[in-house]
């Protein structure tokens, strides 16, 4: 009989190095303690990521991946969804994904000195992709113009920045709390779309 495939390396220091950041966080993760979880020596790990760092950006990066495909398969509409219906379905995966959830929840506890650390733009790149969808909704006239994409983005961006780090300033957070706001994101922007045909 032959033996059950393994999963490959990559995919189980990975699941154990997310096991450990949703434990103790980011900064109490080690690459000995993910050897030790996967049972594999440390320049084992060193071969697949070249840091802690590294790990957790491909956390990140599989989290968002996984959010990006399960929001596709929900939404799975020819016409591209209402900003509202959009929002409300980010907050469904959102809530779906543990890593995404817990890092909302306590960024500090579960991301620690990693966000200090992101300086390669991509918060940027993605507050430009916001600007850029709200600019093509508006075009569609999916969207009103009574606030220009630019400010809009903006607004949209530091409020999902702010519900990052709210916990840190305003004390622990349920996942109730989460979900409140960002449904009620969702409202907001539902205000700004046009009223449907009677």
């Amino acid at each position: 009989m032959p033996r059950p495939l393994i999963p490959d390396r990559r995919k189980r220091i990975l699941d154990a190095a997310q096991a450990l950041v949703l434990a103790d966080g980011f900064d109490a993760m080690s690459i000995q303690a993910v050897a030790t979880e996967v049972g594999i020596a440390k320049g084992a790990v060193y071969r697949e990521f070249a840091s802690k760092r590294e790990i957790l950006d491909v956390l990140l990066t599989r989290s968002m991946d996984r959010m990006n495909a399960a929001a596709r398969q929900r939404l799975g509409e020819a016409e591209p969804p209402s900003p509202s219906r959009a929002y409300a379905v980010a907050v469904e995966v959102l809530l779906d994904d543990e890593l995404m959830t817990a890092a909302f929840l306590d960024d500090e506890g579960v991301l620690g000195s990693y966000v200090d650390g992101v300086t390669d733009g991509r918060y940027a790149e993605r507050h430009r992709a916001v600007m850029a969808w709200i600019a093509d909704l508006q075009a569609q006239g999916s969207l009103s113009t009574r606030v220009a994409p630019e400010p809009l983005a903006l607004a949209l961006s530091a409020t999902t920045i702010g519900l990052l780090t709210a916990a840190r300033h305003l004390g622990p957070l349920t996942r109730a709390d989460l979900q409140g706001a960002l449904e009620a994101v969702a409202v907001l922007v539902s205000s700004l779309e046009p009223a449907p045909p009677p």
